[in-house]
Order: structure tokens, then sequence, then C-alpha cells
């Protein structure tokens, strides 16, 4: 089973590299993204998870409805990708219902900062993916939680896939960095581990971060985006596809696991 999502967001990350971009480009680069995304899976006939922030759905409504049109699944990627309060975990919640008509019931914090269980439980979702298992320098260390689903307070836990014994991380910037064959191999070996994999991405890295005057990115985040990593994710899905991999919502793939009565 292979659960692929993406984080739908104001494309912020320039601010980290100390450059301004205006929100009419953040939202841009965001949606140009999804589209790019939403065809490739229509291509391979794959459903997939879309966090998304309430305030890019809130100003881009017309693609969150074309994600659930697709029969995608919509969670919650925060109110703000940049702001967090503990209301806005049950608030972003209400806002993506209501526009989408549909329940929300997963939860992924921006940049996979720790979140309190006890409020995502209280806000009302079922399952959260908000820890990368793995150490980045600094970012987190996260060496002491589980590499593969668990409970905690009462809320399925969905770590991001990393390899068996030294954790290496399968998520964006490896797809972005490591050869394919190399890849595909950690891929395989997790896989038939776990007996999943969750793989995490964002709509901006199917732009051409090639732009230092304008991102301020190093060289290990643009390396192989826009039409490369379109080339890459279509490669990738039809890998897996032929290895007999299936490909799920992490919502149907959350209710398929038992879980304590709520």
């Amino acid at each position: 089973m292979v659960l692929l999502s993406f984080d739908i967001e104001e494309f912020d990350m320039p601010f980290e590299y100390g450059k301004d971009i205006s929100f009419e480009d953040q939202l841009g680069i965001s949606t140009e993204g999804t589209q790019k995304i939403l065809a490739i899976l229509k291509k391979h006939s794959v459903k997939a998870t879309f966090y998304c922030t309430a305030n890019y759905a809130q100003h881009k409504p017309e693609v969150i409805l074309q994600i659930i049109n697709d029969g995608h699944e919509v969670a919650s990627h925060g109110f703000y990708h940049s702001d967090f309060k503990v209301e806005h975990l049950k608030q972003s919640k209400d806002a993506l219902e209501k526009l989408t008509g549909h329940p929300v019931k997963g939860y992924r914090m921006a940049r996979m900062m720790p979140v309190d269980e006890k409020e995502i439980y209280n806000a009302g979702y079922q399952y959260n993916s908000s820890i990368n298992p793995t150490y980045l320098p600094g970012r987190y260390n996260n060496f002491s939680k589980p590499r593969t689903w668990f409970y905690q307070d009462g809320v399925l836990q969905l770590p991001s896939s990393v390899s068996p014994l030294i954790r290496f991380p399968l998520f964006w910037l490896s797809f972005h960095n490591l050869p394919m064959g190399l890849l595909k191999w950690l891929c395989k070996r997790t896989h038939n581990k776990d007996g999943y994999l969750n793989l995490y991405f964002h709509p901006w890295e199917f732009t051409d971060l090639k732009q230092p005057e304008r991102f301020g990115f190093p060289g290990y985040v643009m390396k192989n985006t826009g039409v490369g990593f379109e080339r890459r994710l279509d490669e990738f899905i039809g890998w897996a596809q032929r290895q007999g991999f299936s490909f799920s919502r992490t919502d149907s793939f959350a209710n398929k696991i038992s879980h304590p009565v709520r």
C-alpha cells in the first residue's frame, strides 16, 4: 500500500531564506503545482490525500473542489502555514468541511513540527501524520518515536516512512536528490518490511526552483524540481504499480486499522 500525500499551502518557504514573495505568487505557485499533480494522479488512476491550509482553500476554493471531484481526500494542514494557535486545529477542520461538504479526518502540522495529541483528539481528528521519525539537523530528532503507525491519546499516528534500521527518510528531499534506482530499492525494502509507504510532497516542487535570486534555496532543494520532478513522480508511480503496490487515500488506510473507541 502506498499513501501519497501533498501539502497544499501558501508557498512561504522563500521567507526562510531571506527572500520576499507576494501572496499572489504564493498561491499561484501552489496552484500550478497542484494542477500538475492532479494530472499525474489521473494518468495512473491513483487516489491520494491533500493536506490543505484553510487559508489556501478559502482563497482557491475551485482547486479544493477539483481535488474532491477527482476522488481525492482533503485533510487539514492547519489554518495558516506560518502561524499556529491551538484553536486553529478545530477552525481549519470546520472551514475545510464547510468548503468541501466532506468530513476532514486527518491532520498534518506545518513543517512536521510537534503538536499536542490531546488537542488533535479534542478537535475531532481520526489521525495525525505530523511525525518524520528520523533526525534532521536544525529541525527535529524523532529517533525515539515509533517508525510505523501507532496510537497516542486516542489518535492514530501515521509517521512519514523511513527505511528500516538506519531510518533514512523517504520524504520529498530524498525524491529530489537520490538516484532513482537507490530510491526505489529503499522504498521496496521499506514497503516489504512495513506493508505500506507514507510519502509526502508539496505542489511547489513542481516549479523550477533554480531561481536563486527569486527563492534563495540551496542546491539540494532546487535539484530535480519543475519538469524534472514531474518525470520522477510519474516514473515512481508507474514503477510501484508494476511492483504490484496498491495506492490508497490515507483515510481509507486509517479506517482499516483497528482503533480505540472514541
